[in-house]
């Protein structure tokens, strides 16, 4: 995920501005997209809350048809066009881009899925990992946090009912000050 360095995934009024990076038109820097594309590429499932399913849906499935897109801008569209998703939601009827919708119960759905061998899954959104947080569910934290405090909005960490200890298995700069980590969760 990507957050701030205050902990918010959105400033005030879901603005996402602070997590464009060093690149042009504010985007990510090659190499920070690039990580998440090679990351994309190796996900045998990932799991949407609705907000981020919507964000991404607007844009990635036809992003390689856009006059001036990148190779890499290319390649990450058909990775993510390809990738299996689950998209949680009550309010929305209908996914596509290789999406099937869960309305029940995403903790019960997600420990199902745990059971089955799709292969590394990930998850998006804060209110969707904030219960699998809650429930004990994530194996790992893959945070991209950027050099930018924002003062409020929406938090990535919700409220636990125990703490959850972390392994640091991995750090990396990108450009920018951008520092990637990852955990491992203890059990």
């Amino acid at each position: 995920m990507n957050v701030t360095l205050d902990g918010y995934i959105a400033a005030p009024g879901d603005d996402l501005g602070w997590s464009g990076g060093d690149g042009p038109d504010s985007s990510p820097s090659g190499e920070l997209f690039q990580f998440w594309s090679d990351r994309v590429a190796t996900t045998g499932l990932a799991l949407y809350g609705r907000k981020l399913w919507e964000t991404m849906s607007s844009d990635w499935p036809t992003a390689d048809q856009r006059p001036g897109a990148t190779q890499a801008e290319i390649e990450f569209a058909g990775r993510w066009r390809d990738m299996p998703k689950v998209v949680f939601s009550s309010t929305i009827s209908t996914v596509d881009w290789n999406s099937r919708l869960a309305t029940g119960d995403a903790v019960a759905e997600i420990t199902r899925l745990k059971t089955e061998d799709a292969g590394p899954m990930d998850i998006g959104g804060a209110t969707l990992a904030g219960a699998a947080m809650r429930a004990g569910l994530i194996d790992e934290y893959v945070l991209v946090t950027a050099p930018v405090l924002v003062g409020g909005g929406t938090p990535f960490f919700t409220a636990l009912d125990s703490w959850v200890k972390l392994n640091l298995v991995e750090t990396r700069t990108f450009p920018g000050g951008v520092l990637l980590t990852r955990y491992e969760t203890r059990r």
